[in-house]
This record gives C-alpha cells, structure tokens and sequence, in this order.
C-alpha cells in the first residue's frame, strides 16, 4: 500500500476501505507514513470525512496500532470517559465506588489542557501518587483493589498520539471522525466490556449546545459499540463547574467532602447516573435507575472512600489520606474572596472563564510541557440561581502571589453573571443515550 494513494482516495472522497487505514494507523506508529502526509490525510478527513463504517475502521486502527490490554479477572471491566469540563473531578468518585460493586476499572486518563482540568494533575496533587506505572503493575493494582486511574504508556494507540499532535498545528482538530476516533482508540485499548461517555454541553464544555453534544454522543456510541464495546452516553451540563472548586488539590478536597460528608452532591449526583448507565451495561445492575440507586449508598455510606484510600496507597499515596487528606493537600500562599458588589441572582457562569483563570494562576497547562501548581485554582465557587447578597463571596481565589490574585479577581468578576430576578438552574442530565 502507499500513503499518496490512500490521500488521493480521501481527496476524492472515497473512504478508505478497512485494510487501508490499518495500514496508515500502523504507519503513524512506527514512522513510516510522514509528518507530511499525516496532516494531509487529517485535512482530508476534515474536509470529507469517513462516515460511520471508515469511523469504526479508523478507531480499530489507532487501537491495534500499539498494546491492547487483556484481562484474567472474576469480572466485567468497565469504565468512563468525559469529553472535558471544569470543577470535573467524577473520576475519583466513580472508579473506587464501581469497584465496590464487583466490578473492575482500569481507567487510563489524561492531563489538563486548555480551559479543563486533567485528572492525572488532580491525582498527582496527592504528595507520593504517580500515574506512571507499567502494564504488570497496573494488573496488580486493578486485581488488588479493583480499580487504577493511571496515565497511558507510549505503546497504547501511538498511532494517535502522533496524528493529534499533527492535528494540534494542522486546523483538523475539530473533525467529528478524529474527535471520536481519538477518544475511544485509547479507551478501546484498555478491553473494557462496557464503557460509559459523559458528553458535556455548556458554557464550561467544548460542545456548547445540545445540538452539538447529540451529535458528538451519537456518534462515540455508534463508533464504539460497532468496535465492538458496549457503551452509553450521558448529556450532563456544565453550564457552571460541576463541583465548586476547580483546581486540582481543591477538587481533590471536594473529592473527598463527596466521599465522606454522606449528603448529595452534584458530583456524587453525576458519579451515581454515569456509573448506573454502566453498571446496567454490564449486566451487574437489572436497570441504570438500580445501579444509581446501588452506588449512591456506597457513596454516602463510606464505602466508597475506603475503597479509594486502598487505589491511592496502590499508587504511592499517602495510607491514611482518607482519615486526614487536609493535611496532605498543598495550600496555596494567598487565600483571598471575590465579594458580590451588589445583591442578585447568579444568572450565567462562564465556566470556561473561570478555568482559563484557573490556568493563568498556574493550575493548568496552555502547551503540554507546561508545569502545573497543585495548589492554586478557586473554591466555593456559588451555585447558577442561588441569591447573593452585596458583600458576600462569589468565589474564593487560591494563588500563589498576590498579583496574581488581583487579576484572577477581575477575571472571576467578568465570568458571574448576577441579575435581579430569580433564574432556574439546568437539570445535571440532558439525555442518556443507550447502547
């Protein structure tokens, strides 16, 4: 086969059959297909597409082109993928808590970059944790204790690692077929039986409305269940931060309020549906409502913390970080409010505002080689229709000067919308669509 012939078909928009993209997958990974020709195919992609049937071809591709991981255990792999937002900490509430269910959670996840947060960075802000860890380890970790949220070796879909960093500097970034091609060939790597997407819609999210996550949704969920996966989607909002603290060691602090406090949260709220749809998916819960139901107790009764403690001691983390994770969490140097200058109901949040503030305080990363401070973000971020009176808090900035303090003010301020009439806050869940 030839890389040129495989890009004239797609130029004439003739889709690739399934041995070809095979082939070019496998030429992106072991560096015979050109920086060149990569983006050539990507802009073809763009400008063409695949269709459902080169979709599924394409991410069977990126998947077979390094290690996919094989499993001996007692039973279902599962797990959950989020297209990003911010105040986004689910991962580190559902993966110990579907554990608890009997089920097993082999989670390879990511790091910040743009305006959302990373939950490699959110676990790496408990002092000792390391993502890293081998394929062996992590068999051990998942058969241990159930579950392992760890970051991807470079033999996990390297093909798609090479072509999204093509992507990155060639304007085919927003392609549907690439978008979903990308997601489920490092998820798919990981043999999970059923796999759960929670596609976020709003201000916070990359989709920003509900037209625009449908889609994405629908186009996942067909993708990976003829790769043949089973899997759901969830519609959630992020209209406003999910959680009220974005940043990493203070979304790991919400984290653990979710883990420990037994009262509903937002967050334990989405845990419980996304992990219900799953649950249901792998036939360990009759229906998504009973599997909900199931991991809201494990949530509120405790359960589910021990179970995390055992997945953070696996990984490095401290032994007694559940009993006391306040004083493991860095704290930032400068600890100061953003106060409402008059009274008024919070109307609109910009949550990509908030997490690009986030960023400039130096808790993301705007290139990937950026380092990122654990401690700095915001907390006690208020509620879309909650009231505030003049003087009260909207947020609570964490930096590490206070320079950077008074422009993440001025930027908080822009993002929060108050007006003087009562507004309704959005349902948590738009739509579900199932296998």
């Amino acid at each position: 086969m030839d890389a040129r012939a495989i890009i004239a078909k797609l130029r004439r928009r003739d889709v690739p059959d399934a041995a070809e993209l095979a082939w070019f997958a496998q030429g992106l990974a072991d560096g015979s297909v050109s920086d060149a020709q990569a983006g050539a195919f990507a802009m073809a992609v763009c400008m063409g597409g695949l269709g459902p049937e080169g979709r599924a071809a394409l991410t069977v591709a990126k998947r077979d082109s390094g290690d996919v991981l094989l499993w001996d255990l007692p039973g279902p792999v599962v797990d959950k993928h989020s297209t990003g937002g911010v105040g986004d900490c689910v991962s580190l509430v559902l993966a110990p808590a579907l554990a608890e269910c009997g089920v097993y959670v082999p989670m390879i996840s990511g790091r910040g970059l743009g305006h959302t947060g990373g939950t490699l960075d959110k676990m790496e802000a408990i002092p000792g944790v390391t993502t890293q860890v081998g394929q062996e380890r992590l068999a051990q970790i998942v058969r241990d204790t159930g579950a392992a949220i760890v970051g991807a070796t470079a033999q996990i879909a390297p093909a798609d690692k090479r072509l999204y960093a093509i992507r990155d500097v060639t304007a085919t970034v927003e392609s549907l077929d690439l978008i979903t091609a990308s997601i489920l060939s490092k998820k798919l790597a990981a043999s999970p039986d059923a796999l759960v997407l929670d596609v976020k819609l709003g201000s916070g999210a990359f989709m920003k409305t509900l037209e625009e996550a449908r889609t994405l949704a629908q186009a996942l969920t067909e993708t990976a269940n003829a790769a043949g996966c089973r899997t759901s989607a969830v519609i959630s909002d992020m209209n406003q931060p999910l959680a009220r603290a974005l940043g990493n060691a203070l979304e790991v602090d919400e984290v653990m309020q979710a883990l420990t406090c037994g009262e509903e949260t937002p967050l334990s709220q989405l845990s419980a549906e996304l992990g219900g749809v799953v649950l249901a998916d792998a036939g360990i819960a009759e229906d998504a409502q009973q599997g909900a139901d199931r991991l809201s107790a494990i949530i509120a009764d405790g359960r589910a913390a021990e179970r995390f403690g055992r997945m953070l001691a696996a990984v490095g983390g401290p032994v007694r970080f559940v009993e006391n994770w306040a004083r493991f969490l860095p704290e930032a140097h400068v600890i100061q409010e953003v106060t409402a200058r008059e009274t008024g109901h919070v109307s609109a949040i910009d949550g990509e505002a908030l997490g690009l503030t986030v960023v400039a305080l130096g808790g993301g990363r705007q290139v990937e080689s950026d380092l990122v401070d654990p401690s700095v973000g915001l907390s006690s971020v208020v509620r879309l229709g909650e009231r505030v009176e003049k003087g009260a808090p909207l947020a609570v900035i964490h930096a590490a000067r206070e320079d950077a303090a008074r422009r993440a003010e001025q930027s908080v301020r822009a993002a929060i919308t108050l007006s003087p009439d009562p507004v309704e806050a959005p349902e948590l869940i738009h739509e579900v669509i199932r296998a």
